[in-house]
This record gives C-alpha cells, structure tokens and sequence, in this order.
C-alpha cells in the first residue's frame, strides 16, 4: 500500500493505492481512497498520520525549521601551507619549547608565527595582521582566538627571552654553515622610524638615511654567509656610525658559531678604520687561528695611496684593455687593487663633460658681468658677483665636482679655479676598487670576487624593505622595535632558505627547457607513512618544493602565486601517470589557478623514475613562452597503494587520482592523472 498522485484535467488528486496480484498472478493496483486535491491539502491529514503512526507505535517527528544557507568566503591555504612546512622543517617550531617555560598563557611560538607568515605573505602591521588572518586557513589556529594584544605580548615575549631564541635560531642554522671555510659579509642599513615621541632609552634618532636625507631612522646591521643566509642580526639607534659596530657584532657572531675552523670577514667602505684594522688583526678563532678579513677603501681615504698606484698605474693600467688585478704591500697587510679601463674611461668622460659644461656657464656669466661693468644694457635682472658665486657653487655641488671645481666664495668678485691635483687624483682612481685584506692563501682575483659577493647582502637589504616591508616602523617602544626587526630577521631566513631550494639542481617539475632529459632517477625513495600527509621538505627527502626563478623573486607569498612552481614527489606514483603539457612561463598567464584543497599524497612504495619526450611546440608564433613535452612516471612491480588501481583492477579516475599542488587558486596548475 503506498500514496499515489493521480492526474485529472488540470487538478492533481492524492490517492492511497494498493497493489495485488489477480487470478492469473500478475500485479495490479485499486484504489483504497481518494484523500483529496493536492493543491488543498493545508495540514488536514496531519491527525491521520498521526494516528498510523500511534497505532503503530513509532513517534511522530518533531517539528523542525526549514534549513538555512549560509556562505561562507574562502580561505587562503597554499602559501601558509608551503610555509608551515618550512618553518617546522628548518627548526623554528623548537620555539614553541622555549616559550612552554615561561608564564605566558598565550601561545607565543604561533603568535610569532603569524607575524612571520604575514610578513611573507601579505606584510601588514599588526593590526594588518589580524585582518589578513580572517582571510587565510591558519594551520592549528582559531583567528577568532588572537586579539591585537596577543600580537604586542608575544612580541614582548620575544625580548624577555632573546637570549633563549637567539640560541634556537643559532642551532637550527648551525648545519647550514660550511665549518671549514665561512664567508661572512657584515653591513648596515637604516631603517625609518614614525612617530614624535620621546622614549627612555630611544634608539628612534636622527641620521642620514641610505636615502641621502636626514629622518628619524634605526641602524640594523645584518651578517650574512657567502650563500646568502642571514645568520645575525642588531639594531643600533639612528645616529650610530657603522664602523664601532663591526667589532662587537663580530665577536658575538663567533661566540655563536664557535665551530667554525677559518672566518673570511668581509665589509664594505663605511667599515674600514685604522682602529678596526688593528683590533681585528688581534683577533683569534677558538682554535688559535687569525681572523681573516676583506675591507673596502672608502672614497675619502684614496689619497693616502696616491704614491702607492701611481707605479702600478702607470705599467698596469693606462695602456689595459680588460679589467686588471693586482697586489701591492700595505702596513703589513694586502693591498688588492683592481682597475676597469671601461669603467675609468666612462667616468672621466663623465667628469669632463660636467666640467666643460660647468666653465661654459660661468664664462658666460663673467662675460654678463664684464659688459655691466662697461655699460651695456642687457633684458632682464642684473647679475651681481654674489648672485653668479652662488649660482656656480649650487651648480658644482649637484655635479658632485666641488673637490675638483672650487668657487672662491670668499673673494668679492666672481672667481673660480680648477684643482688640478685633485682632478688628477680622481683620474687616477678612475675605475679602481682597492680592498685590504690579511688573507694569506686568496689570490688577489678571489679577493676582488669575495668582495663583490656583498652585493648580495644588499639585495637582502632590498628584500627587507621592498618585500618584507620592515619599515617604516611605527613602534614607540625600543624593545618593540628589537622585537619587529628580529621577527623580519626570521622573515628574511625563511625567504631565503625558500630560494636557495628553489636553485637547488635536483630535476623539477617546471622546467624550462625539456628536452634533452631523459630519464631522470629520483633517489632515496621515502617510506609510505612519510607521505600519508601533505609535506614539503628540503633537498634530500621525500618530497620538495621547488620555486623556478623566472625573475627577481619577491617575498615567499608572491613566489607562490607568481612564479612557476614545482613539486618533488620522490615515492611511488601510480603507473602510467603523466602531464601532457608543462607550461615554464606560468607568470605570462598571472598567478597559477591551482586546488585549493589538498589531495592526500597517500602512493605506493615502488621507485618512481621520470622520463620526458618532447613534443611539437603548436604555441609557436603565439608570442607566449612553452616547454611542452610528455612526462611519464614508471614503476616497477612492487607494492603499490590504495591510489594505484581500485579491487577489481581497473584504474581510478577521480578527484583522488589527482595531485594537486595546494596554492590559493581555482584550478590545478599540474594535475598527474592516469593517461
């Protein structure tokens, strides 16, 4: 017996119906009643329903309101996610440890956490900070839990116990220093400072900024390795001068890494001092050994070498054609000079070009002012010889000439001269780099590279304050501005740890150029268990990320949404799996649309080797830039996992049959899927 909606004409009729069999046994239906039109129906057999369900002992549902439908925005996932990884893989979550010792209620290490994260993926201020974390999945956070005076605790947090996480921090990067032989560049930057307030203990002070201006600024100076890992940092206050920092920041960097066997310092020109010279030639290693250093010969000082170069000026340099390197004696120390003939010529062309035009205008001038003398009269306002002398000293200060191009401010007529000793000078050091180094084994060419790998450091710098966004800083306190720069120092580890892995030479997934590989053997296959959960580890494990640099790269967040962006799964896949096309060039189409869910890495145990063969590029002529090939991932006969073929053999063709990998998006930017 069931319920049956019949239809008459235009009105529909509910009937109650029963089916039986007839004399001849088959099924047919009669009609035990007729309850009504279903458009009148309005409750009247609620009573008979209800009463069925008595006489039959069940309970009537209760009521219930209709369902409602909520939307929620999306989160999110595939930076943080990347991020999460690094963090705890480089050692950072050993922070949680330390700051479990303290009284603190709140959690510290996560808090610290999301400001790390904020600054790489979206830098904001703290305020900033928690409307970006409504937007992100925050791995094992609650947004709704972290108020703004969580962020400013924990950063207090951070300098109670400085000490504490400096030695974390030492340790974790402990292993990626070469013992034998550490390069370390050491220079500073300022950083500006907001605000009018005076603190106790302000280390806000006026300065001149990198920028050429006088502002409220903070010194930090930053020690790095010759890979480009930032292994120390210290914040001076704004009117500190850089060379009575290198010998304390020096002594502290070896204190911390005390099992490096040789230490080559190398420093830029503010640096060099004689004081610093003597002190740093004192200096011993645990092990006895000197320290070694490279220090640039700033500007100013060049004219207590003149006597020097000018022999080694004269045989090397005036008759050179390519750059040339040499070594000369100095106060018991290496003398490194290097001369650019492209470099000098380019330079004194220059000068002599600003300096032509610079006697031109004042002849000019000295010509208006000689025919006043004689009476002519002339359009516009008279010159006086005050008004030229001014005129002239403004004019050879912007063309940076006034060593060179001396106006005689204090004679009452116009006058000027060229100093010819000084411009000889100048011409003389055209196109030179001299560098003081003790290092007894270098060759004068690996003093000069040493020394022009420091660049690096301020491509680190630019990093701080174009990606990063360390300043300006708006902090009133001194120890929140220490606690700002050292959460921007952990910042600037995890970016370029994350770029380091992305130059790594293992085989990726993006690739430029695919042909001519072929057959490629990932090596030190992991265990299944390390892989039943997303993961992304460092060179030499299981599964790597690797970020292509097609471009100078930005800060990690904008790697991830930007750059091509690859994936080391060094394990089992399913057989047969492969990608039709590899687009190298992601960036021409904006950031890569990928799943932002995760697909669980859950594969076999078999070795997995790659293969590519190249196909025909048809983009050819579309102006965009493709390598395509076919990639196939084979493995041999041993055990495979639930995601290699279903129980009865055949393969699977869905949602888990893919590899996503996690980057906030739409669509998937590789999926390997079962050909």
């Amino acid at each position: 017996m069931y319920v049956k909606v019949t239809r008459s004409g235009p009105r529909r009729y509910v009937q109650l119906v029963e089916s039986y069999r007839d004399e001849e046994g088959k099924v047919k239906q009669r009609t035990i009643a007729t309850l009504g039109r279903l458009d009148q129906m309005d409750g009247s057999l609620d009573s008979v329903i209800g009463g069925l369900m008595k006489v039959t002992g069940r309970e009537a549902p209760a009521p219930t309101a209709p369902p409602t439908v909520t939307f929620e925005s999306t989160r999110a996932l595939g930076d943080l996610w990347a991020l999460q990884e690094l963090w705890n893989t480089l050692g950072f979550s050993e922070l949680a440890r330390t700051f479990g010792k303290t009284r603190h209620q709140i959690d510290v290490e996560a808090l610290i956490r999301i400001m790390v994260f904020n600054r790489l993926c979206d830098p904001e201020s703290k305020l900033g900070a928690l409307r970006w974390l409504q937007t992100v999945a925050f791995p094992g956070l609650n947004p709704a839990t972290v108020t703004h005076d969580h962020l400013l605790r924990a950063m207090d947090a951070l300098m109670d116990h400085q000490a504490a996480v400096d030695a974390v921090v030492a340790k974790l990067l402990r292993p990626l220093i070469d013992q034998e032989l550490s390069v370390v560049f050491y220079d500073m930057t300022t950083i500006r400072a907001d605000g009018q307030s005076d603190q106790a203990g302000d280390i806000r002070q006026f300065g001149m900024a990198k920028e050429g201006l006088i502002a409220r600024q903070v010194m930090l100076g930053v020690v790095q390795t010759g890979d480009g890992l930032p292994i120390y940092h210290e914040v001076f206050a704004g009117n500190t001068a850089e060379s009575p920092t290198l010998l304390p920041t020096l002594k502290t960097v070896l204190e911390r890494f005390p099992s490096i066997r040789r230490v080559v310092l190398v420093a830029d020109r503010g640096l060099l001092s004689l004081d610093n010279l003597d002190a740093l030639s004192e200096i011993r290693l645990d092990r006895g050994e000197p320290l070694e250093f490279v220090l640039a010969v700033p500007g100013r000082r060049y004219s207590e070498f003149t006597e020097l170069l000018q022999p080694f000026h004269d045989t090397h340099c005036v008759a050179a054609t390519a750059e040339t390197v040499g070594e000369l004696p100095w106060r018991n120390l290496r003398l490194v000079v290097t001369h650019n003939p492209h470099v000098a010529s380019e330079a004194q062309a220059s000068r002599r070009e600003k300096i032509k035009a610079l006697e031109e205008q004042a002849a000019a001038w000295v010509g208006k002012l000689d025919a006043q003398d004689a009476g002519v009269k002339a359009r516009g306002k008279k010159l006086s010889d005050s008004g030229a002398k001014a005129r002239l000293y403004h004019a050879v200060k912007d063309a940076h000439l006034a060593h060179i191009f001396r106006v005689d401010l204090k004679n009452e007529l116009f006058a000027y001269e060229i100093n010819q000793a000084a411009l000889d000078l100048a011409e003389l050091m055209d196109g030179k780099l001299l560098l003081v180094t003790n290092t007894p084994d270098l060759s004068p060419k690996s003093v000069v590279d040493r020394y022009k790998s420091l660049a690096d450091i301020e491509r680190g710098f630019r990093v701080l304050k174009s990606e990063i966004e360390i300043g300006p800083v708006f902090h009133r306190l001194p120890e929140r501005i220490k606690a700002h720069a050292s959460i921007c120092f952990m910042v600037l580890i995890l970016y370029r740890m994350a770029v380091s892995s992305s130059k790594c030479n293992k085989l990726m997934m993006v690739f430029k150029e695919v042909e001519g590989v072929w057959h490629k053997q990932f090596s030190g296959a992991a265990k299944v268990e390390a892989l039943s959960r997303s993961r992304i580890e460092l060179p030499g494990h299981g599964v790597e990320l690797g970020l292509r640099e097609s471009r100078e790269i930005g800060a990690l967040g904008k790697i991830l949404t930007k750059q091509a962006v690859g994936i080391f799964v060094d394990a089992a896949l399913p057989r047969a799996v492969r990608i039709g096309e590899i687009d190298s060039d992601a960036s021409d189409f904006g950031k890569p649309c990928v799943l932002r869910h995760l697909a669980p890495l859950v594969v076999g145990q078999g070795k997995t080797s790659l293969r590519i063969h190249p196909i025909e590029d048809s983009t050819k002529g579309s102006g965009r830039s493709f390598g395509r090939g076919v990639l196939h991932l084979d493995q041999g006969d041993e055990e495979r996992g639930p995601l290699d073929q279903r129980a009865d053999g055949r393969g699977i063709a869905g949602t888990f049959d893919q590899i996503p990998l996690p980057v906030a998006g739409n669509n998937a930017l590789g999926d390997l899927r079962r050909a």
